[in-house]
């Protein structure tokens, strides 16, 4: 039962991302049919920096419904239980996740916190309950398996597993669903293993399509001010209230 690392890798995004999402923006202001503008897209001959600009200068109006059309599709894994509840919860994406059901958990990797990590007594006491947990899963299997239930031995048994139990997933989320991702689960107020796991992805974004996702990230660092209260600020950024207090 080895403590597993985070490991974010891009699998997919939709070809032709930047000259897709010119096409849908310029379909919204653009008399013409944007399929005959394509082939010239995809030659070469409409700059891409002309594009890069032109996608910016409307995300910056606040229209950013068009950039739907691009997605990007990753491979995560060394997540725990806990984290992957917090990623499902957004809801315009797919996901396709480990199987505690199917996939048996006899040798259970898993996920320790970095509070417990760092203090010696309290590593000691998490790493021997999860060799206790490993130990009351298998013999769950075994006696489930010798009473005749030996196909849902697994499905019954994982409900001894803990929340720190590592998962792997597959997660597509378009460049708009992403940008709200970002928003909260790059913030400092967001839980330390999704925020971690979140800022890999942006990482990945960046690199891999600027033009989107070069102001991607905490909603406070596109806005200029916190906007939470200021009971939850972190103090990065000043709230939006002494903001305007400061007038």
């Amino acid at each position: 039962m080895p403590e597993k690392d985070l490991r974010v890798e891009l699998l997919s995004l939709t070809p032709n991302a930047l000259e897709l999402i010119f096409a849908a923006f310029r379909q919204c202001y653009h008399a013409g049919f944007v399929a005959d503008m394509w082939p010239k897209l995809l030659s070469g001959e409409i700059d891409k920096d002309k594009q890069d600009q032109f996608v910016s200068k409307i995300l910056e109006s606040g229209h950013d419904s068009p950039i739907e059309h691009v997605s990007f599709t990753f491979a995560i894994e060394g997540i725990s239980r806990a984290c992957s509840h917090q990623i499902v919860r957004h809801r315009i994406a797919s996901y396709s996740q480990q199987s505690q059901r199917y996939v048996a958990e006899s040798d259970m990797d898993y996920i320790i916190p970095p509070a417990i990590k760092k203090i010696p007594e309290a590593r000691a006491r998490f790493e021997k309950f999860m060799d206790e947990v490993g130990s009351a899963y298998n013999d769950l299997r075994e006696i489930l398996v010798a009473a005749g239930r030996e196909s849902k031995a697994n499905e019954d048994a994982r409900f001894v597993l803990p929340q720190a139990a590592e998962t792997k997933m597959v997660v597509t989320m378009n460049c708009r669903s992403l940008m709200h991702f970002f928003n909260l689960r790059c913030c400092q107020r967001a839980q330390w293993e999704v925020r971690i796991m979140a800022d890999k992805m942006l990482k990945i974004c960046k690199e891999e399509f600027p033009a989107i996702f070069r102001h991607g990230g905490a909603r406070c660092e596109q806005l200029g001010y916190c906007p939470e209260s200021e009971r939850f600020a972190c103090g990065r950024y000043p709230t939006l209230k002494e903001l305007t207090e400061n007038k």
